[in-house]
């Protein structure tokens, strides 16, 4: 898949946990542009707390589908950096993804399978063959990430690996029971959201309530349902069931420790 198959120049995308106080995304988008200075880059997020791969697999996984077809999804948060880890890139339906195998991706994945995988081993598409050892995203993942929006094939950078053994993340699945079914916290986003691994689907048309460490929780459908103050459940906008307060940060006011949570259909 290249840019004259979709008729532009693909886009990249950035998301790491580098924040913004340093240089680092700075320099990725430097080594990007002098390869192609054409290319538009977005910035997903950089605020991913450092190492939380988890959170960066979920970033990511509600992300990809608002791109176009043959965009490139760079992600760097990379804790292995330096270690013996494979440094990858993936085609799936919707584009590419260019990182480390850490399973950062395997949320991506489990939506749209990947359709071929390389371990990059091509040095000439490196911005050095002597990477530094802490930093690959500028060393490594940025200029093929770039040389891959720009058209160069996927199998010309680096060794073919079978998609089969691209490490995945161990997120627990949701599990249907005879009252409902039973979940997990996956993320807690930036208002203290509480982000569960349960679908919309399980809860759409039905009374529903979700049960967590001895509180029964309502479902409804917006934040204003209830008080100011007032402990709610609902449908995310990524349509994941979440647990939140109107107005307020359920993570730091439930500190709820367990993260298995019910939703119970009444």
């Amino acid at each position: 898949m290249s840019q004259n198959q979709i008729g532009q120049q693909p886009l990249v995308t950035l998301l790491s946990d580098f924040g913004d106080r340093d240089i680092y995304v700075g320099i990725m988008k430097g080594v990007i542009a002098q390869i192609n200075p054409r290319l538009t880059v977005v910035d997903l997020t950089h605020q991913i707390s450092p190492q939380d791969i988890a959170a960066a697999r979920f970033n990511l996984m509600n992300a990809y589908a608002y791109f176009p077809v043959g965009t490139v999804h760079i992600a760097v948060v990379d804790p292995g950096v330096g270690s013996k880890r494979r440094a990858i890139a993936i085609e799936f339906a919707q584009g590419f993804l260019v990182g480390p195998d850490n399973g950062i991706f395997s949320g991506v994945l489990s939506q749209s399978p990947a359709s071929a995988a390389v371990e990059l081993t091509n040095l000439n598409y490196w911005r050095t063959p002597q990477p530094s050892k802490t930093f690959h995203g500028r060393d490594i993942f940025a200029p093929v990430g770039a040389n891959l929006a720009s058209g160069v094939p996927l199998k010309q950078l680096g060794q073919e690996i079978d998609p089969a053994t691209l490490v995945k993340l161990d997120i627990d699945e949701c599990k249907q029971t005879n009252t409902g079914v039973v979940g997990c916290i996956q993320y807690i986003d930036r208002f203290g959201n509480l982000v569960s691994n349960i679908p919309a689907s399980y809860v759409q048309g039905k009374t529903w309530c979700v049960q967590a460490a001895g509180l029964s929780i309502p479902g409804c459908e917006t934040y204003s349902d209830v008080k100011v103050g007032e402990i709610l459940a609902l449908v995310g906008s990524h349509g994941w069931v979440e647990i939140a307060i109107n107005s307020g940060n359920a993570h730091s006011q439930l500190q709820l420790g367990q993260k298995t949570l019910q939703v119970v259909l009444t």
